[in-house]
């Protein structure tokens, strides 16, 4: 499955991804918001986890091409959360792009797409979306693809630990608008 937008491209990895994505995942700035960065090892098994989920639910994260701009400039998808939480089971949009392609609005565009593509191919009634109370530049994308924000339902991630500056998250949603049948 690959999605498309006026300038972007969301396709399967390849094998060339691996490189530039081990880069954007080693960038201190990239990963500020992330409680670790790492390097091509753990990245090629991330994206082998991306792929066993397209595989197994017929969806998953994406990596982003910028024809005539960058073969990759990092990922966004769909993927079911895994961790337990008041708001799972549920199915987040997430991305991370390189630095160098931040301020373009490609995070926007490519998560209209991928909000689209959940809501009228999967059939899904909700999508979420979560980060760090001090990543505000997530939070804009978050709110220009028309997610709201209740502060009663932001949380602490269960997977970081008591005292990390970054286990407290706010918690963006968005509800499917079907029509109504007459």
């Amino acid at each position: 499955m690959t999605l498309k937008t006026d300038r972007l491209i969301l396709r399967h990895w390849r094998e060339a991804d691996a490189q530039p994505f081990a880069a954007i995942n080693a960038n201190p700035v990239a990963m500020r918001y992330m409680p670790v960065t790492f390097g091509l090892e753990v990245t090629r098994r991330l994206i082998r986890q991306f792929e066993e989920h397209f595989h197994a639910h017929g969806f998953g994260v994406w990596a982003v091409e910028a024809p005539g701009v960058a073969p990759f400039i990092g990922f966004l998808g769909l993927q079911h959360v895994g961790f337990e939480a008041h708001f799972t089971p549920a199915v987040e949009v997430g991305w991370r792009l390189s630095p160098a392609h931040w301020g373009k609005g490609y995070a926007t565009e490519a998560a209209k797409a991928a909000l689209r593509f959940g809501f009228e191919n999967l059939n899904l009634d909700q999508i979420v979306a979560f980060t760090v109370p001090a990543n505000k530049p997530s939070w804009s994308v978050m709110e220009r693809i028309g997610m709201t924000r209740d502060p009663k339902e932001d949380f602490d991630h269960p997977r970081l630990p008591e005292g990390d500056p970054l286990r407290r998250h706010v918690l963006y949603r968005k509800t499917c608008a079907r029509p109504v049948a007459a």
